[in-house]
């Protein structure tokens, strides 16, 4: 039986299947790489045409398959894209005096946590920041004595509608789902630096139609959204002086530039369009920089206040827009960050002879964060040698039926699976109905206790005395 893992990443321009083996040196051989334009489906990194998303992971698979000689059994899914965003969050455990934490109350907090509800908004992962043991913060607070515990959350969220659009895609498909991991993550995984944690960088994944912005700092992560601007939007804006936009991503990427000196600029010289038409050297490049400036500043809008001047590690650009010209100099001069480092390529030792992997433009480094992530075989039966017999069906099954525990899963980037999720859900309204059971056990209680202390002999004798008392009283304000 063959084994492989297989990985796909739904981009805005182009959903992209990869297969490769784990050595036992570390390094990932790459055996089959496949791209279909996503255009017509996937907006912003998110699914808006269902049928011809189905369509589209069909044929990746079936080409993929054919390249492996071997059945896909499920696949390793990257979760992004429009509408993703982080959300701070802490929920507070009282303990009983000199009472030592231990693992169970931190999973208290933890699916407290996950059990918070926002409008239309889906947790898909939750990274701690830290925990509040009394007036002292620490990364792991179990063992130590306290009275009050302190969760300290990142909540990352995507709409609802966006996440079952994603699953009915795969569901329709007949594609099973190994597990689900966000995007952002499991990039920086693969590109980003111990170092650049430690000290603290922002990741910046310049896509087609979106731009995600990771902050990390001391190895946390602490901040994560995903901006609806990309390099298309340079490409449309290009498109804009009377062209095609085929026409504007060639020139784009022939005379693109992110930082031109303004006397490096002669105004009397031009781009050519086509055979006919030309555009100005300067309104080309005062149209490709203040998109880019749009893009940039919004980016920087991200970075939190209390980490901006906590960068050590810089910034660390990846992904297709990267690839402009001069990117490094525009984020410089924009940011005043000096340490600018771009990630053409993953961190991982990558073996392969395709031409898309080797030409390490930073475009294939999110889906190679995927495959790196995963563990599990990917790969089914082998084909069949008879080419006319029928033909064989793999059956879904979902490699996570059952919720894992909280701590498992917290923070790493894995996005429950629909079934894991479902159970996830019903085992907290399980544990709330358990909960409200024991408080209208013990308010019964108490009622019960109150009712015999009524009617003990000695309440009885006292108010027996009281009503004697009084009415002796009554009697003598009569005389």
């Amino acid at each position: 039986m063959a084994n492989f893992i297989v990985a796909i990443e739904l981009g805005s321009s182009k959903i992209t299947g990869i297969a490769g083996r784990k050595n036992l040196d570390g390094s990932i051989s790459v055996l089959a790489v496949v791209t279909e334009d996503s255009s017509s489906c996937i907006r912003k990194g998110v699914v808006y045409n269902i049928d011809k998303t189905v369509q589209t992971l069909t044929n990746i698979v079936k080409k993929l398959e054919t390249q492996l000689k071997a059945k896909i059994a499920h696949v390793y899914v990257g979760v992004g894209g429009q509408s993703i965003r982080s959300v701070r969050n802490n929920n507070v455990k009282e303990l009983p005096p000199e009472a030592i934490v231990t693992q169970a109350m931190v999973n208290e907090l933890m699916d407290a946590n996950r059990s918070m509800q926002y409008p239309d908004q889906e947790i898909l992962d939750a990274a701690t920041q830290e925990y509040k043991v009394d007036n002292q913060y620490q990364l792991d607070p179990v063992g130590i004595q306290c009275s009050r515990l302190e969760g300290n959350f990142l909540n990352i969220l995507w709409r609802k509608s966006f996440y079952r659009s994603l699953n009915k895609c795969f569901d329709n498909a007949g594609i099973a789902i190994a597990e689900m991991y966000l995007s952002p993550l499991a990039l920086a995984d693969a590109v980003v630096t111990d170092a650049e944690r430690r000290g603290g960088c922002v990741l910046v994944d310049l896509g087609a139609d979106t731009t995600t912005v990771c902050v990390y700092y001391k190895n946390i992560l602490r901040h994560l959204v995903v901006i609806p601007l990309g390099s298309s939007n340079i490409t449309k804006d290009i498109s804009s002086l009377q062209m095609e936009e085929r026409t504007a991503e060639k020139m784009k990427l022939q005379y693109g530039s992110a930082f031109t000196e303004s006397s490096e600029i002669d105004d009397d010289s031009t781009y050519p369009i086509d055979g006919d038409r030309t555009v100005d050297v300067r309104k080309f490049v005062e149209i490709v920089e203040g998109r880019l400036q749009e893009i940039i500043e919004n980016v920087w809008y991200q970075v939190p206040n209390e980490f901006a001047d906590k960068l050590l590690g810089g910034i660390v650009l990846t992904g297709g827009g990267s690839n402009l010209r001069k990117v490094e100099h525009a984020f410089r001069n924009h940011t005043r960050i000096e340490k600018i480092r771009i990630a053409k390529f993953v961190n991982q030792t990558i073996n392969s002879n395709n031409p898309l992997i080797n030409a390490k433009d930073g475009t294939l480094c999110t889906v190679l964060g995927l495959l790196a992530k995963g563990d599990m075989n990917c790969a089914g039966d082998d084909f069949s040698s008879n080419l006319f017999g029928p033909e064989d069906k793999t059956v879904i099954t979902p490699a996570h039926k059952e919720p894992r525990p909280t701590n498992e899963i917290l923070g790493k980037g894995i996005v429950q699976t629909e079934a894991e999720k479902k159970a996830e859900e019903e085992r907290l309204r399980k544990l709330q109905e358990q909960e409200e059971l024991r408080k209208a056990a013990e308010a019964e209680a108490e009622e019960r206790e109150r009712a015999k202390r009524e009617n003990s002999v000695f309440n009885k004798s006292v108010k027996g005395l009281k009503n004697f008392f009084r009415k002796m009283v009554d009697d003598e304000e009569e005389k």
